[in-house]
């Protein structure tokens, strides 16, 4: 493996990210891995996750952590050569219902250091929504899920080696 590279990927929702994402990643040498942070809640979800694992593929092995990202890269970066990580703001959103704020910030702070840490050693893809491009909410809650996912994506952003945002299916390269 040459070079191995962080890339974040975000954009808008069904702005084509998860196929950007699955598309460069198997444009690499290696074996890969996919990290699904989505919950099968209800049948819907179900639907997609299905639709998800179907698009990919058997050339994909998958992994479901919708809360410890941390420790599923640390248990997967000396196993495979390509991570990709879909996506983050479905392990916020996850993260937001089952923990103190204070423990989110805290977990976006770990993630982007293990991020820091583990770069150049395993290609790593991280998909995210952008959700600060619209009306400020009216919730509360949703005040505060948008101003983690700024932070969570402004963090990782900033400890990769590339970053694309992707509208209407077109990836424009920020970094």
């Amino acid at each position: 493996m040459l070079n191995p590279t962080t890339i974040f990927v975000t954009g808008g929702s069904r702005s084509g990210k998860s196929t950007f994402a699955r598309r460069r990643a198997e444009s690499l040498e290696g074996r890969k891995v996919f990290v699904a942070t989505a919950m099968p809640i209800d049948d819907e979800m179900r639907a997609r996750i299905l639709a998800h694992k179907r698009e990919r593929g058997g050339q994909w092995d998958t992994v479901e952590e919708p809360l410890d990202l941390v420790g599923v890269i640390e248990r997967l970066k000396d196993r495979y050569e390509v991570i990709v990580i879909d996506c983050l703001t479905i392990w916020l959103t996850n993260v937001v219902l089952a923990w103190e704020d204070r423990l989110v910030e805290g977990g976006i702070v770990r993630l982007a250091e293990r991020l820091r840490q583990v770069r150049g050693d395993v290609d790593i893809l991280i998909v995210s929504n952008e959700v600060g491009m619209g009306i400020v909410p009216d919730g509360a809650l949703s005040r505060r899920f948008r101003d983690h996912a700024g932070l969570l994506n402004q963090m990782v952003a900033e400890v990769c080696d590339e970053a694309y945002l992707i509208v209407s299916g077109m990836p424009l390269r920020l970094k």
